[in-house]
């Protein structure tokens, strides 16, 4: 479990989370159907019965954004690609798929199964609100759940990535240019011109009154903005990386660390003395296993001075690898689908020969730069 984040389970084996940030919205909207929406829509009500369905209807809002991201999730398992965890927060939810689509074909159906679930449910709360009485909490719970579900359809279909659109529209320009890169580039593109579009739509909102929605729209746009200058700023790193291999960046210097020296030891000798944060474990000169800072935090501090790293370390069998020859950029992909800052590279003998890290990479391209 992350530290802002709530672990509720676990659904076809991917964990779900609540990010702290979305009981803020919860209990927002709650207030907003509660104590505006509903009352100026539905007259005679008690104000318990306007809270409750007020309630209810935010409940089953997140639960529609849950379906809609276990629908991408679902798909992207079809296909074999890992999804990590989804979580809800407070721009809705996110699944994390650890990996990029093998064509355009998978990037479409992943991209689209979101907006066409959240279509089914807008179509499906339709039909309960038609087949109850006008004025009653179900009729204006699954009413505000059409019209809600429908707005999430429209607008994840705005071609501007990373909405659920511009994936879909990136599969599209993928399918024709017949380039990954490129077609993420274009879509990154179209997505920052949205962003700016919201921004702007939230400013003139703000200025005519409607300053609520317009701070809303606004932060939509600042994030979609955000999100897509970001992997435009991937891209270019990707570019830079292209045609380097991992012994072009990798440190051949790596630490070694006796098993059985303890956790105690191991703070105050290296990580605190020396501000080393990877090792190599051995035992009677055999490399077993790597450990690095993190995995002291599973251990109580009173059992540092009796813990070995060994009983700590992650087991060489365990351990993602490279190699010199690998592409750098396979290598650094490696990294953000495990979520390491490192990797241990081994020769084809099996011997480690160094180690590659994301300050590594770093260090290569500050290089780079310095010699243009």
């Amino acid at each position: 479990m992350k530290r802002n984040q709530i672990y509720i389970g676990k659904i076809k084996g991917i964990s779900v989370g609540i990010d702290y940030s979305w009981f803020l919205v919860f209990i927002l909207v709650t207030w907003i159907l509660a104590g505006s929406y509903f009352p100026s829509q539905f007259k005679g009500w008690s104000t318990f019965e306007y809270w409750f369905a007020g309630a209810v209807t935010s409940v089953l809002f997140f639960l529609s954004v849950l379906l809609h991201e276990i629908s991408h999730s679902v798909v992207a398992g079809k296909y074999n690609i890992k999804v990590n965890q989804i979580t809800l927060f407070i721009f809705g939810g996110i699944a994390e798929i650890k990996e990029e689509p093998k064509s355009s074909t998978q990037e479409f159906w992943i991209s689209i199964a979101g907006p066409l679930m959240s279509l089914f449910l807008a179509g499906l709360s339709y039909l309960i609100s038609r087949l109850s009485p006008e004025n009653s909490q179900i009729y204006a719970i699954f009413n505000y759940l059409f019209e809600i579900n429908l707005i999430l359809t429209i607008f994840n279909l705005v071609p501007g990535f990373p909405l659920d659109g511009g994936r879909v529209f990136r599969a599209i320009v993928w399918s024709i240019t017949k380039d990954f890169q490129k077609a993420t580039t274009i879509a990154s593109v179209v997505g920052r011109f949205f962003g700016f579009v919201f921004i702007l739509i939230g400013f003139f909102l703000m200025m005519n009154g409607a300053v609520i929605d317009g701070i809303w729209i606004a932060f939509i746009g600042w994030f979609l903005e955000s999100a897509a200058l970001a992997q435009l700023q991937k891209q270019v790193l990707y570019k830079l990386l292209a045609g380097k291999k991992v012994e072009d960046a990798m440190s051949r210097a790596f630490a070694l660390l006796p098993a059985n020296t303890t956790i105690r030891e191991f703070i105050d000798n290296e990580i605190l003395l020396r501000n080393r944060r990877f090792f190599i474990v051995e035992d009677h000169g055999k490399h077993i296993g790597i450990v690095t800072i993190h995995a002291i935090k599973s251990v109580p501090k009173e059992l540092w001075e009796t813990t070995t790293v060994e009983q700590i370390m992650t087991p060489m069998k365990e351990v993602k690898k490279t190699h010199p020859e690998e592409p750098l950029l396979d290598a650094l992909k490696q990294m953000d689908k495990d979520g390491v800052n490192q990797l241990p590279v081994f020769d084809e003998s099996g011997e480690i020969t160094g180690i590659i890290s994301r300050e590594n990479i770093v260090s290569l391209l500050h290089t780079m730069h310095l010699n243009e």
